[in-house]
């Protein structure tokens, strides 16, 4: 799990540019079923059959794109100027590293620039510079010299890769929103392609869950599943700065999101299925493992729109926990990302048959 969460970091992939991470995983899910595809719009689909006629069908799926930025237009002095594309916080841009794609696919690295701090006013030290003021110095001094190498209005810029290592089970880097999630999903695709279950499984890499969370909703246009399960990032509250604000901690187990609503922008959020938490509670306790779970405003993923897919798809979000998301330096413990693969394994093998999600009132 620690390797492939390590390669996974370190491989940039923007929503809308993933075509390193969604290579690896491609040629990762072939190692383990032949029935690996994609589709128009990126999203990897890895099918284990059941060998069971008519078989039900679940979705696991996680998102593989990462948040980030694009070109807006590059300087006549070669300095380029750059719009958010998802939700990045502004605060900790200035020194910031980055890399920059050329449209041959060539990456560049830069730095965000940051007024010299001799030279900064009292009050310009505790603003937070909004994103249209800052800009990315690849040390190129013209914008000639820039758009020669490629690098256009466009362009994806995204946090230098990384991944660190830290005492226990616990490691930091990029896009640990979501490649953890990924990383699990691989995981799964061992145990199933080993011992394959009553279910017809149907592992998803989503493209775009970044941008206004659109490439869940059509993996699931391609799987048609009976439920789904979204695996991503659940935030912590144990750091000083978030102690008493939410329950989740890290090395206490799995996320189980009984209610998530984003609350502006995109209105829309998702409600678990019942029966599918009833099924997540009873797979933990069989494993005899802890189960920790989050309500909240402002946290979103795509299992909110899979919900809505034509006449509706069961559907519950599972997380691991993780510090310091949209930054990066995401800090997970990788003792939950494993318990994450155990229990959502659990589920699915547990689940019968002739499950029928119908809600029913007596």
């Amino acid at each position: 799990m620690k390797e492939t969460l390590r390669k996974l970091c370190c491989l940039p992939g923007l929503s809308g540019y993933e075509e390193n991470v969604g290579s690896y995983l491609y040629q990762a899910f072939l190692g383990y079923s032949p029935f690996v595809k994609t589709d128009i719009a990126g999203n990897i689909i890895a099918r284990f059959a059941s060998g069971n006629d008519g078989a039900k069908k679940v979705m696991i799926f996680s998102h593989m794109d990462q948040l980030g930025f694009v070109v807006k237009k590059t300087e006549p002095d070669g300095f380029l100027r750059i719009e958010r594309l998802g939700g990045i916080p502004e605060k900790i841009l200035p020194g910031m590293e980055v890399l920059v794609r050329s449209e041959q696919g060539t990456w560049f690295g830069g730095v965000i620039g940051n007024k010299s701090h001799h030279a900064a006013a009292a009050s310009e030290k505790y603003q937070v510079t909004p994103i249209q003021e800052l800009y990315v110095d690849l040390g190129m001094a013209s914008c000639e010299e820039v758009e020669g190498k490629g690098i256009l209005p466009g362009c994806p810029v995204v946090y230098r890769p990384r991944f660190q290592e830290l005492s226990e089970n616990r490691c930091y880097g990029t896009a640990v929103d979501n490649r953890g999630g990924c990383a699990v999903l691989l995981d799964l695709a061992k145990k199933f392609s080993a011992a394959p279950c009553g279910l017809d499984v149907y592992l998803v890499a989503t493209v775009q869950e970044e941008f206004n969370l659109r490439g869940g909703l059509l993996g699931c246009a391609s799987v048609e599943p009976d439920f789904a399960i979204a695996l991503d990032v659940a935030i912590t509250g144990d750091t000083p700065d978030m102690a008493g604000m939410l329950p989740a901690a890290l090395d206490k187990g799995p996320v189980m999101s009984m209610y998530n609503f984003h609350g502006r922008g995109t209105l829309n959020g998702t409600i678990p299925h019942p029966l599918l938490v009833q099924m997540t509670k009873e797979a933990a306790g069989k494993l005899r493992m802890p189960l920790q779970r989050s309500a909240s405003c402002g946290i979103l993923t795509d299992a909110s729109y899979v919900q809505l897919y034509h006449k509706g798809v069961p559907v519950i979000d599972l997380g691991f926990p993780c510090r310091y998301t949209h930054t990066a330096v995401e800090l997970c413990s990788l003792k939950d990302l494993k318990e994450l693969s155990c229990l959502v394994e659990q589920i699915v093998r547990d689940t019968p048959a002739d499950i029928c999600f119908e809600r029913q009132y007596r």
